[in-house]
């Protein structure tokens, strides 16, 4: 049973958004360090109009899976998600977003595509169900605090909406007005991961962020062997730790191996967003055996030869 109205009641779940506009791609704003802060904007706002409360939901994490921007929710109280879910059934949510975005890019309309998920289950087929919602959402428990990235720039919308009451100028129009000297700059992040380029059998690679692409060829070649590649980037990957890798296991075990593996490394690179890089898969994958698969992964072989 729930924890009905306790102010202890906490659940999760993931709001998928997808611009049908060709000219608009969420992911590459969201990368784009002059346009995060515009986007995080438009997303904070829409969340809290969504809610009626700054504070309603939580977002822990951005995540950009092209040609998805996934946000990460954290509800805790009960009261707060029934909003959500109203705010998101009836279109209202979707409409804000729009808005906001429109406002904070300084464009025309952007016309969205929207999905909620808590862990398996789509919510977008159970939404007149509210109370089966809440149920899913609520046994998804948060598996992280907010991203590094997600709290700086918490902290600079904060300053932002502080320095604009003080001026009298509640509401910023558009994302030029960001560019004022006198205005708090938004955080700059880092755009490269810690470690530019690593070695591979002699050879010096680029350590960029594992792509779509890599998703899906580590899913299709690592077969049985997913779980042992979990296990060594479990060590240094909070989201992989102990039961996730044996949750994952189970809720995707009649989908079969691709999906599990798929969905394994999916939550790593939602975790670690920009310090999910390549060079650490390969590193887990040489420990295991699979020398090949990451040959395959940087391009020294085709998959048919390693087929």
């Amino acid at each position: 049973k729930m924890a009905g109205t306790s102010p202890s009641w906490t659940g999760s779940a993931y709001l998928f958004l997808q611009s049908t506009c060709k000219t608009i791609a969420l992911p590459s704003l969201y990368e784009s360090s002059q346009k995060k802060p515009c986007v995080f904007k438009a997303l904070k706002l829409a969340l809290a109009d969504s809610t009626g409360s700054v504070n309603g939901v939580d977002m822990l994490k951005v995540h950009c899976s092209h040609p998805h921007l996934i946000v990460q929710l954290r509800f805790c109280r009960q009261e707060n998600c029934r909003r959500f879910l109203r705010s998101y059934r009836e279109g209202a949510l979707q409409k804000s977003l729009q808005s906001h975005l429109q406002l904070s890019l300084a464009t025309t309309m952007v016309p969205l595509e929207v999905e909620l998920k808590a862990g398996s289950e789509h919510l977008d087929k159970m939404l007149k169900d509210e109370d089966r919602c809440l149920e899913c959402i609520y046994r998804e428990k948060p598996d992280r605090l907010p991203d590094e990235e997600i709290t700086e720039l918490e902290e600079w919308l904060k300053s932002l909406m502080l320095h604009q009451s003080t001026n009298n100028n509640v509401a910023a129009k558009d994302c030029t007005s960001l560019k004022s000297p006198s205005q708090p700059h938004p955080p700059q992040g880092s755009s490269l991961p810690p470690q530019l380029t690593f070695i591979f059998q002699g050879q010096k690679f680029d350590n960029r962020t594992i792509t779509p692409d890599d998703h899906q060829k580590f899913a299709k070649s690592v077969s049985k062997k997913w779980k042992q590649v979990g296990r060594s980037l479990q060590s240094s990957c909070r989201a992989l730790r102990d039961p996730a890798i044996d949750t994952v296991a189970l809720e995707y075990e009649r989908e079969g191996l691709y999906e599990q593996a798929y969905q394994m490394l999916l939550r790593f690179i939602q975790c670690e967003g920009k310090r999910a890089t390549i060079a650490r898969l390969v590193t887990a994958l040489e420990e295991n055996g699979l020398v090949s698969l990451a040959e395959e992964l940087l391009g020294l072989h085709s998959s048919e030869e390693c087929s």
